[in-house]
């Protein structure tokens, strides 16, 4: 049974949540201590964790980088802030999906639903894809690169397992996007670029530079090796 915490300072809202997704067998429980969220998921150790922007003490982006030093499990955001600097702010963050309130809970189900299968079942049955001496566990969200040890986003993990399944081959943004949120009508175009940026910068401190290309108006690509 997939475990999720609910960040949510509403408690309506974090009732409503809670409820629904117990009612399709997910184990959901509410976060106690929203003074410090990061040391209750490291003590709880859910499979997801969803969300809210505005929270006291600290913003659920904060929070959100505390969970991402210890772990890559997805955070999905739930917010009344539906413009698009937001949910490229919870992108860069290290969220992996932004549901905007009101929500639809069948909406909520479904994306969650997607979401823990891409995360758990589907990454788990995959050969390791491998590229210039670097090769990916998409099952733990980890790249290694000879004695080293890169920890990736699911967002990250996805982008790099999808162009490295067609490596060699240009994949255009829309088929990212629908890799990573399975419809880009959900997705502003910047926050792909975010996700990629981000994880540029992380293979250039890993040493792996100009690991992805870019083909202006295409997309990315790896290049033969």
């Amino acid at each position: 049974m997939y475990k999720i915490m609910i960040v949510e300072d509403d408690p309506t809202i974090a009732r409503l949540l809670a409820s629904g997704l117990r009612k399709w067998g997910y184990d959901a429980f509410i976060c106690e201590n929203l003074s410090n969220v990061t040391n209750e998921f490291a003590q709880t150790q859910p499979h997801m964790v969803l969300m809210d922007c505005t929270l006291p003490s600290f913003s659920g982006y904060h929070w959100c980088e505390g969970i991402r030093r210890i772990s890559t499990a997805p955070i999905v955001f739930i917010s009344s802030n539906t413009g698009s600097m937001d949910m490229v702010m919870a992108m860069s963050m290290g969220g992996d999906d932004y549901i905007a309130k009101p929500f639809d809970m069948d909406v909520v189900v479904a994306k969650i639903g997607a979401l823990m299968r891409r995360t758990y079942d589907f990454a788990a049955t995959q050969a390791a894809p491998t590229h210039c001496g670097a090769t990916l566990d998409a099952a733990q969200s980890v790249l290694h690169y000879g004695d080293q040890k890169l920890e990736l986003t699911k967002n990250e993990c996805r982008i790099l397992q999808t162009l490295m399944e067609h490596k060699g081959t240009v994949v255009g943004r829309d088929t990212l996007m629908q890799r990573l949120w399975d419809s880009d009508c959900f997705i502003d175009d910047n926050t792909l670029t975010v996700n990629v940026a981000r994880l540029r910068k992380k293979l250039d401190d890993l040493g792996l530079c100009d690991f992805i290309a870019t083909r202006k108006g295409q997309g990315y690509l790896l290049e033969g090796e």
